[in-house]
């Protein structure tokens, strides 16, 4: 085979790029979507579905969550094995991406029109069977797209390279999202909507936009002339075990797991913590979510030079401790003898530092698992270890979902006098990812990253001496 090019500025850009549209897509589905079907008292929005809890912690948003993951627990192995094994003329990964891109954006955007506007079975049904597509699609392009990671960059230092890019999207994507509430006020202003027409459109809006995002690397990256794409023939279980036998890719995913579960709690909470605990309107959650982004962009520097200094294990197990910390200041918002937007951007501010590191190291970490197995066992299973690992990631956002909408029904509204607990429920949010970020910490630990990377080293002299 031919020796594959490097892959220019440009066209990493351009790969990062479709990130942004995905992630922004997400984040609408992480800031949103709990916001909008179980929403505070304070809200001026209808009630859709029922909000009486079963079994005390369960709601009909948590058993939703959950139904969703069971289905993608057959579609991201499937998607992954079937990328792996792709003979498409355009390559194994970038055809996905085309056909992804569309529906994604179409059923994430349905999710946000009932049936009726009312408490009615006709939207639970509605919501399960959008909910279901949506993550069907979003997997046909997400699992690919990662996979690209350990193929398009070629080093270590590519790797990492590219999963800070891709970082930078991804939290562009979160600040993009985070516009809904502002773009729904401007538009409802100018059409004189009501405030859930407000809020559908600015979904509409977000998510033209997205999908935009999504095509361009399907339009400006040659697969076939900057990725070394050799089809596995390794049939889908068996692909999945040998993953799952990978004794540096377990502590990795486990963590992973965990950390998504944490971080989507503290995604799916903001608006709450913005509008109920410090009861500051919603144009503060905008602020607090853009100075999040842009705050952690200032890291971006360091967590290159840290990771190549220290090596990319430490830093994160930095990063997960310092995010515990942070996720605990939560319980105590609106109760500290601060102004509210001083808490608000306090919360933000050191929120920043470790989103930057975990928004940039695991990707490359993963990558690096990747390229050693690939190695190893000459089988190129990259877009399996990313079809596991996005699979156990959607099982960590749901936990968030399902931990953070059962914790609703123990107070979420707008505590006082007479109810001083009303919004106990939110602030416990806090303590549940404080504890959930340790727990990434000390399953972390396990990882080998010193043995990885010299084995990489090893076999790539190896063969580079063998093809001399």
């Amino acid at each position: 085979m031919s020796k594959v090019e490097r892959l220019p500025l440009s066209k990493q850009i351009a790969y990062a790029i479709g990130q942004l549209g995905w992630a922004t897509l997400i984040s609408m589905v992480n800031l949103t979507l709990v916001y909008f079907y179980i929403p505070p008292a304070e809200a001026d929005l209808p009630v859709f579905v029922t909000q009486a809890p079963f079994f005390v912690v369960l709601n009909v948003i948590t058993l939703l969550a959950a139904s969703g993951r069971i289905f993608d627990a057959v579609t991201d192995p499937i998607i992954a094995s079937l990328s792996d094994r792709s003979t498409n003329p355009r390559g194994r990964r970038i055809p996905f991406l085309l056909y992804g891109s569309v529906p994604a954006t179409v059923f994430c955007v349905l999710m946000f029109f009932p049936i009726t506007n009312e408490e009615s079975v006709l939207n639970i049904l509605w919501l399960g069977g959008t909910q279901f597509l949506f993550f069907l699609f979003i997997t046909v392009y997400v699992t690919p797209f990662f996979a690209l990671i350990a193929e398009l960059g070629h080093t270590p230092k590519e790797r990492l390279d590219l999963s800070t890019y891709i970082s930078v999207t991804y939290a562009l994507g979160i600040v993009i999202a985070s516009q809904i509430p502002g773009i729904a006020g401007l538009v409802g202003g100018i059409l004189e909507l009501n405030a859930l027409q407000s809020l559908q459109a600015a979904t509409i809006i977000i998510g033209i936009v997205a999908c935009l995002l999504m095509f361009v690397p399907v339009i400006f990256i040659d697969e076939k002339r900057y990725c070394e794409s050799v089809p596995s023939n390794i049939p889908v279980m068996e692909s999945l075990k040998t993953c799952l036998k990978n004794r540096n890719f377990i502590p990795y995913v486990a963590s992973d797991l965990v950390y998504f579960m944490g971080l989507t709690l503290i995604q799916t909470g903001m608006l709450y913590y913005i509008t109920v605990l410090l009861r500051l309107g919603e144009e503060w959650f905008q602020l607090a979510m853009t100075l999040v982004v842009l705050s952690s962009f200032l890291f971006y520097p360091a967590v290159n030079l840290l990771a190549k200094k220290a090596g990319k294990k430490k830093v994160v197990l930095f990063a997960f401790v310092w995010f515990a910390g942070v996720f605990l200041t939560v319980f105590f918002l609106g109760r500290m003898p601060i102004p509210s937007e001083a808490q608000a951007l306090a919360v933000a501010g050191l929120a920043a530092m470790p989103m930057a590191f975990l928004g940039v190291l695991p990707n490359a970490i993963l990558a690096d698992i990747a390229e050693h197995d690939a190695l190893r066992t000459g089988v190129r299973k990259e877009g399996m270890y990313y079809g596991a690992r996005t699979f156990l990631q959607k099982i960590g956002v749901t936990g968030g979902i399902v931990v953070f909408a059962g914790l609703t029904n123990f107070g979420k509204d707008v505590a006082t006098e007479l109810a001083p607990w009303a919004d106990l429920g939110i602030r416990l949010s806090g303590v549940a990812g404080c504890v959930l970020c340790l727990g990434a910490f000390l399953v972390f630990l396990r990882y080998n990253e010193k043995q990885v990377l010299e084995e990489i080293a090893s076999m790539e002299a190896a063969r580079a001496g063998g093809t001399a």
